[in-house]
């Protein structure tokens, strides 16, 4: 993996936890959902990754999960945030807007004095 391959993987794992709090603050989510959401946004993320995120995320009180059982196969663990993950991810948002605006300012080109 190059430099560039290993900074990339990083600066998105970075944005995955506000990602998946994200993608759970539409509706109560499976996780086969969850990777495909982040697929479409060329988030990829395989499970060994996932899983243990979700975990952490649920023993930090942010999000909850409850059991479906499937007419296909074993029951289906679905994803929630809790009160307390939503306060989060309001707050990460906030961070994110402040983060991009700093980012976009420090790496733009900046206009010429004579504009």
């Amino acid at each position: 993996m190059s430099n560039l391959d290993n900074t990339q993987a990083q600066m998105r794992k970075g944005v995955l936890e506000f990602c998946i709090l994200s993608v759970l603050s539409h509706k109560e989510v499976y996780t086969s959902d969850i990777i495909e959401k982040l697929k479409e946004a060329k988030l990829i993320v395989v499970e060994g990754t996932l899983y243990p995120l979700l975990t952490r995320l649920k023993n930090a009180g942010l999000l909850s999960y409850r059991w479906v059982e499937s007419s296909s196969g074993p029951p289906r663990k679905y994803y929630s945030l809790t009160p307390l993950g939503e306060k989060f991810l309001d707050e990460l948002r906030v961070t994110w807007r402040e983060l991009v605006e700093a980012v976009n300012q420090t790496t733009s080109i900046k206009a010429t004095a004579n504009e």
